[in-house]
């Protein structure tokens, strides 16, 4: 598994304990109790650095290649998938991903950005930045289970809205715009969960629901670390500085009362366990479904609507 550079003392006691598993094959040597320590070592190592991280870690945390996307996650929760494709305007669009799933027999729309999980994969989806279609697609996808009455699920997991000048031209803007006025009176339960980056209007283009929650280790945020720097510092040299302004970790969220809830990773990150990360978000959403599920739907747009409206800090000056 690849380490992050704060993961450097992880690594050292990973070789001394890949040297002293080979010395045990060899059989020269009873080195049991060496090997039981190193692996707790390496257990309380990696407990004090998660314990312990900064903003900035977090945000690498969030973008370890190895970390599960939108459609593992899909694949893992889903008894059944069925992905459609195509916004009936333009095109489809590879960076943004739907379709029909069942979790423990309940159908539910599934939306999400897609990264790619290879260097052939990332460029296909565009590095998970949707362009206009991708957000026309996924509003489609919503009114389609809105007409059917049946819950969605948005998978939020992008470094941004594509930024190209074709994307700006076919109303980049006016798309995620749309999404956000149309999600708000959406008679469905919608649920949010941010499981890597969550930048810009990129993520909040499906970001509007009853339930917003993130990852332990992931960042929502309207500009990126580096890009705040690059502004405000005139360089990228103070991501770390940008990070922690920009208050965009899940705990910073949830104390400004932004997001609904942070759902636990496990230890080393959802990348060093999918499985375990995979039961963890199905549970969240069963759980967040049979709580929205008896709000009657005039009830359940008042609440996202009134909830939203809340955010924010402001004076009123005569």
């Amino acid at each position: 598994m690849q380490l992050l550079e704060f993961e450097n003392p992880i690594q050292e006691l990973e070789e001394q304990l890949a040297k002293a598993e080979e010395i045990k094959k060899a059989g020269s040597v009873d080195i049991d109790q060496t090997i039981a320590d190193l692996k707790n070592k390496i257990e309380v190592t990696r407990k004090n650095i998660y314990e312990n991280l900064t903003p900035w870690q977090r945000v690498q945390v969030s973008r370890h290649p190895e970390r599960p996307y939108t459609l593992a996650y899909i694949d893992a929760i889903c008894d059944d998938f069925i992905e459609l494709h195509g916004d009936r305007q333009c095109k489809d669009d590879t960076a943004m991903v739907g379709g029909w799933g069942t979790i423990n027999g309940q159908s539910v729309m599934l939306i999400g950005q897609q990264k790619g999980i290879n260097t052939k994969m990332r460029q296909y989806r565009n590095f998970g930045m949707a362009n206009p279609e991708g957000y026309r697609k996924a509003l489609r996808l919503m009114k389609m289970a809105e007409k059917f009455n049946k819950p969605i699920i948005t998978f939020i997991d992008t470094p941004g809205a594509y930024p190209g000048s074709e994307a700006e031209e076919r109303g980049q803007a006016e798309a995620i715009a749309r999404n956000i006025y149309e999600m708000f009176r959406i008679s469905v339960p919608i649920i949010c969960i941010v499981i890597g980056e969550g930048a810009s209007g990129g993520a909040i283009g499906i970001g509007v629901g009853d339930r917003v929650f993130m990852l332990e280790n992931t960042w929502y945020s309207v500009i990126a670390p580096e890009s705040c720097s690059s502004i405000l510092w005139r360089s990228w040299d103070f991501k770390r500085e940008a990070a922690s302004a920009l208050k965009l970790s899940a705990e910073d969220m949830f104390n400004n009362k932004l997001i609904d809830g942070i759902i636990k990773e496990p230890l080393g990150g959802a990348h060093n366990n999918p499985q375990e990360m995979f039961k963890i978000v199905k549970q969240t959403i069963i759980d967040s479904l049979n709580e929205l599920k008896s709000i009657p739907s005039d009830q359940l747009i008042n609440n996202r609507v009134e909830k939203f409206s809340k955010m924010g800090v402001f004076n009123e000056v005569n």
